[in-house]
């Protein structure tokens, strides 16, 4: 009733600058708790992450039958911070959802109708591809630490820092993480108006080149079995965009608004519009 009270004497939802900074101290409020309350999940079950963490540098010291090779730490403080650091990190990631609906939450009321379905549909999309990309990394992570550590003569030590491997380990997650929001990018391009689908096909051979380069930089095999691995699903999700960037430049040319005529009647000294 009284949401309803509230729409009926502010239609157009207009808000005061005040207004605006009490609702983005709500929406930061509401993140902050969602992450502190899961970062106890990641203080409680910290042991058994670090285990996850460690493993694969545990199975090269392993198969090299020495201590040689192990995580270690530089000072009496590092632990701690170190297991708030996990805690922290594991906290932001089970939250994910919440901060990211509180960030669009806030987002959405400035945009159009239309605009808001579009938003929301790249919200719901991104979220699982994001943790697609980085369930891979994980997936690959224990090959590539094998690998770069192959290359540490016998006798000699490597003893990384724990605080240095574990950003490394989620330096490698939050790329290949991005990594698969390529189709989210090029779709919302094209939904400006800036991409065209006939550019992005035009374009494939440089796009697989580049896939190719970021899998073979992150994932240095001698094999080159894993670096296809990587960059074959990213090189599909490219052509689901391209696929999906037709059928809204299809569904506009049914409506009336082919992108090649956006231009037409406009000056040489008139800007062209973004959307």
């Amino acid at each position: 009733m009284a949401r309803a009270a509230r729409r009926q004497a502010n239609p157009d939802a207009r808000m005061s600058l005040g207004e605006h900074f009490r609702e983005l101290r709500n929406r930061l409020l509401v993140s902050c708790i969602a992450i502190a309350a899961l970062s106890v999940v990641g203080w409680y079950f910290y042991q058994d992450i670090v285990d996850v963490i460690a493993a694969p540098v545990q199975a090269v010291a392993r198969e090299r039958g020495d201590e040689l090779v192990a995580l270690r730490f530089q000072n009496i403080t590092e632990p701690f911070a170190t297991q708030l650091k996990v805690a922290i990190f594991t906290g932001i990631l089970l939250a994910s959802p919440v901060w990211l609906w509180q960030l669009w939450a806030f987002l959405l009321p400035g945009l159009r109708p239309q605009e808001r379905r579009i938003a929301l549909a790249y919200f719901f999309v991104s979220i699982p591809l994001f943790l697609a990309g980085a369930g891979l990394a994980s997936f690959t992570f224990p090959r590539l630490v094998a690998i770069l550590l192959g290359f540490t003569p016998e006798g000699v030590g490597n003893l990384p820092g724990m605080a240095e491997f574990l950003s490394l380990v989620l330096y490698f997650m939050l790329a290949f993480g991005l990594a698969f929001l390529l189709p989210v990018v090029l779709v919302a391009l094209n939904q400006l108006r800036i991409l065209s689908a006939r550019n992005m096909l035009r374009s494939w051979r440089v796009t697989l080149f580049a896939i190719l380069v970021f899998s073979a930089f992150m994932t240095p095999d001698p094999s080159a079995w894993t670096m296809l691995a990587m960059a074959a699903p990213v090189f599909f999700l490219f052509w689901c965009a391209v696929g999906v960037a037709f059928l809204l430049e299809r569904r506009r040319r049914r409506r009336g608004e082919d992108p090649a005529d956006r231009y037409a009647g406009l000056s040489p000294d008139e800007a062209t519009p973004l959307s």
